[in-house]
């Protein structure tokens, strides 16, 4: 099967053929660039860049990748043998794994703060209000590419992976380094790299020259790839941050700037798992980072809250 994968922010949203001539009921959602705290409209929507500006001396700019939203996954369908007067059971699918089977959830999502707060979502359900969200019947397993990575950061990545997973009550299990690139499209399921399941999250540190999305001042880009089944609930599957490495050792020198640099991996970590950008200047997820918002708000906690309750899709 084949789908969309991330792009250059400039570059066109583009569907492909799907083997069965008709197109494939998923794509990559929108995890960044949205500034409104209100659903989007149903209806196609356009592509748009999100900004966020770390207040150091020399201001950098982090971006989430821009994705589209999630359609069917062909998995239906009988056929029949010559001959034969009943259809046969659809082939075994080959572009996605054996499905997980698991019903209950691994955690719990804490209750949302009583304290009123903005939050956003990247994308939701049909219902124009649930939210897109990770199986919370299911671990979410990561790995990093160490490659460039500046000294000390894995810690702060995994405290990072850490801060979200209480927030959502979502199971995060580190799987350790991989080689696998940064930049460009990303095949969800990738067997023979990793076996018989969904990918892993890859985070990890690039170049501008590996991954043109970190041009000019951008320092990171977070997204989720959803996928649905027939009729079903829409839900993340995998996804990807990367942060810009050679940006970080500057950004660290500063004073603050390790702080500042955990910001940008908690707000790209919020995208990854379904928040987007909001008006409110007060919540980590605002486009513009403040010294004042190190951590997660109120309106961040609940809308993360509120993805840790997602359902669960064993058939997936």
């Amino acid at each position: 099967m084949t789908g969309v994968h991330p792009q250059h922010p400039d570059d066109p949203v583009r569907l492909p053929a799907s083997p069965t001539g008709r197109t494939p009921q998923w794509v990559l959602d929108e995890l960044a660039g949205s500034s409104a705290p209100a659903a989007p409209p149903p209806g196609p929507r356009r592509r748009r860049r999100g900004r966020w500006v770390v207040p150091l001396a020399v201001a950098a700019v982090v971006t989430g990748t821009v994705l589209a939203d999630p359609p069917v996954w062909p998995w239906a369908g009988t056929q029949v043998a010559p001959g034969a007067a009943e259809p046969l059971a659809p082939a075994r699918p080959t572009d996605r794994p054996t499905p997980s089977g698991a019903t209950t959830p691994l955690g719990s999502a804490p209750q949302p703060p009583a304290a009123a707060g903005t939050h956003a979502y990247a994308s939701v359900q049909e219902d124009g209000v649930t939210p897109v969200a990770y199986d919370p019947c299911r671990e979410i397993r990561y790995v990093l590419r160490p490659d460039g990575a500046p000294p000390g950061t894995e810690g702060m990545v995994h405290e990072a992976v850490a801060r979200i997973g209480e927030a959502t009550g979502l199971r995060f299990v580190h799987e350790g380094p991989t080689d696998e690139p940064l930049g460009g499209e990303r095949a969800p399921f990738q067997p023979d790299r990793y076996g018989d399941r969904w990918a892993p999250v890859l985070i990890g540190w690039a170049t501008e020259a590996e991954d043109p999305t970190l041009a000019g001042d951008v320092v990171g880009a977070a997204g989720s790839t959803a996928v649905s089944l027939g009729d079903g609930p829409r839900v993340y599957v995998t996804g990807t941050v990367t942060l810009d490495a050679g940006q970080a050792p500057e950004l660290l020198s500063r004073p603050g700037g390790a702080a500042a640099l955990r910001s940008v991996v908690l707000h790209e970590l919020g995208h990854l798992v379904g928040l987007a950008h909001v008006d409110d200047d007060r919540e980590l997820m605002y486009p513009e980072a403040r010294p004042t918002v190190p951590d997660l708000a109120d309106g961040d906690r609940a809308g993360l809250s509120a993805l840790g309750r997602g359902p669960c899709v064993p058939d997936l």
